[in-house]
């Protein structure tokens, strides 16, 4: 059986930023009481990332582990790590309170990459954040809309910008990010 492609097969739209699908990655979302040691340690150790704080992403190399909500983290790793990922994480939480769930298929992921200030006005065109560099610098993780649908972004260390959301909504929302970052929609607003 053939692994299953990206939700738009690696669409691109070049504009004033670059909005791209990214490859397919390993999605885990995770579950449990943060402020218990016994959950934060073992998610760390088995991450291979500290636990990050309040609207906040730990990165290494290619896996991102993001807080979600008070109760809640995503970790993002390479698609063939999953399984193992998961079996480790099982025995590491055993008899801790916790949910742990591959969710790899049901969710999308997009970069927004470019000049600075035209990748944070593209992405300030459609969400109710505030993108300004002072207020959402490298290592920032948020969840919030992104026009109509749920979506989460990120911001990398090179200031390019991750964007997640459903599966289902992909197509609208790469869409959407694609108007925003045309080439004649330039507002000024950074």
């Amino acid at each position: 059986m053939s692994e299953p492609v990206t939700p738009l097969g690696g669409a691109v739209h070049e504009g004033a930023a670059r909005v791209a699908e990214m490859p397919r990655r390993g999605m885990i979302t995770l579950r449990g009481d943060l402020g218990d040691p016994a959950f934060s340690e073992a998610v760390a150790e088995v991450a291979g990332l500290a636990l990050p704080g309040r609207g906040r992403v730990s990165a290494e190399g290619e896996t991102r582990l993001g807080w979600m909500s008070p109760d809640e983290l995503i970790l993002m790793l390479p698609a063939p790590d999953v399984a193992a990922v998961l079996d480790r994480l099982a025995g590491a939480l055993g008899g801790v309170h916790h949910l742990a769930v591959e969710v790899t298929d049901a969710r999308a992921l997009f970069a927004v990459s470019g000049e600075p200030a035209a990748v944070r006005e593209s992405l300030a065109k459609l969400a109710p954040v505030d993108f300004s560099p002072a207020a959402f610098e490298p290592g920032t993780f948020r969840r919030s809309r992104l026009a109509q649908v749920p979506a989460a972004f990120w911001c990398e260390p090179d200031g390019s910008f991750g964007v997640m959301c459903f599966r289902s909504v992909a197509e609208y929302v790469f869409k959407a990010l694609s108007v925003s970052a045309a080439s004649d929609g330039r507002v000024g607003m950074f």
